[in-house]
């Protein structure tokens, strides 16, 4: 893009009421040194503190630093407040939960639970067994 296409991007963008400059304050090339001096012009500084120096700095304490960051064992909040509420949910409700966080893989899934057979009992008794050999052999 040229310099001019930018200097007139720059134009719309101004805020309203600033006028364009005195043509001998406008930015341009004023000869073949122009270019040059432009390059070696040093930034002006900005406000603020300079980083450079130590003056106005808070020395940070390691240990301090430590503590903040070392781990902070909860446990003992944590079981009291586990066993301040002894609700306990109903058990319907606690394996309609169970069965949404399962996952869907056949591997997470519970085994069936497969009903028991109860084993058959017969419907004679000793004595009617006893009484069918006596009339079927014929053993007194």
């Amino acid at each position: 893009m040229s310099a001019a296409l930018l200097r007139r991007g720059l134009e719309l963008l101004e805020p309203p009421g600033r006028g364009k400059a005195p043509p001998g304050l406008q930015r341009g090339r004023a000869g073949p040194r122009a270019a040059g001096a432009a390059r070696r012009r040093k930034r002006a500084p900005e406000p603020g503190r300079n980083k450079a120096t130590v003056k106005g700095r808070v020395v940070k304490s390691a240990i301090e630093e430590y503590h903040k960051k070392k781990p902070v064992n909860h446990l003992r909040q944590n079981l009291q407040y586990m066993l301040k509420g002894r609700l306990v949910a109903d058990k319907a409700i606690t394996e309609q939960v169970f069965a949404q966080n399962r996952g869907r893989k056949s591997k997470d899934q519970p085994p069936e639970k497969r009903e028991k057979k109860k084993p058959e009992g017969t419907v004679f008794t000793e004595e009617d067994f006893r009484k069918f050999e006596r009339e079927y052999f014929g053993i007194p």
